[in-house]
């Protein structure tokens, strides 16, 4: 018997958990065709890559196909600009690609949140997580995967000041803090949502950044 052969979609694939989970996915023996939508042309050679330019507030239906389906998209308020544009990033992207490509037939829908995601929050940032959480679990897919980091830790294309100084305040306390709440490789991340994707599991799963810690 023939082990399965899959094909993804990655959505947000140049930020700092999506390019890593575009290169486990082009790694992986299970995945015969990685597809990434983005804005700007996506530098890679590889054989199983296809990269297509996207139109996120005009998309596509047709392009919007794969058995699994990573989101890694997200903004910050002060990149964003404002409550609207960052509610269109975090929120209407990725319901929008839901849609689509569950209509199209995908099966599994991998996105990272954050830790503390709820959508009764007072924090702004915290409830549109928490929104775009529970529409996923309406949507119907045969598999929900929800991934909760805490801060992430990596190099990034940009340099954020807090997040530099959350990293070290991480680093100095780190003995102290509960295992959940601890800063977190964002290579972590990204091996955790290829590795539970591409295994069997059906149903609605929520993983914080203690289980993710474990891959």
């Amino acid at each position: 018997m023939t082990s399965e052969k899959r094909s993804a979609l990655v959505i947000g694939a140049t930020g700092l958990v999506g390019a890593k989970v575009v290169a486990k996915l082009l790694s992986s023996e299970k995945y015969t065709h990685v597809k990434v939508l983005v804005r700007k042309p996506f530098e890679s050679d590889h054989a199983k890559l296809e990269s297509i330019i996207f139109d996120f507030d005009h998309p596509d239906p047709l392009l919007a196909q794969a058995d699994d389906v990573f989101c890694c998209l997200g903004t910050t308020m002060k990149k964003a600009g404002s409550k609207d544009a960052f509610y269109r990033v975090d929120y209407t992207y990725p319901y929008e690609i839901a849609k689509l490509a569950l209509a199209n037939g995908a099966k599994r829908f991998s996105i990272i949140t954050a830790m503390g995601a709820d959508r009764s929050s007072l924090f702004y940032y915290n409830r549109v997580k928490g929104e775009i959480e529970e529409s996923l679990k309406k949507m119907g897919y045969e598999t929900l995967l929800i991934f909760r980091p805490s801060l992430l830790v990596g190099k990034r294309a940009d340099t954020r000041f807090g997040e530099v100084a959350g990293e070290w305040l991480m680093k100095v306390f780190q003995f102290i803090i509960p295992a959940k709440y601890r800063s977190i490789e964002a290579d972590k991340v990204a091996e955790a949502m290829v590795s539970i994707t591409s295994s069997n599991v059906k149903g609605t799963l929520v993983y914080e950044s203690d289980l993710m810690q474990e891959f």
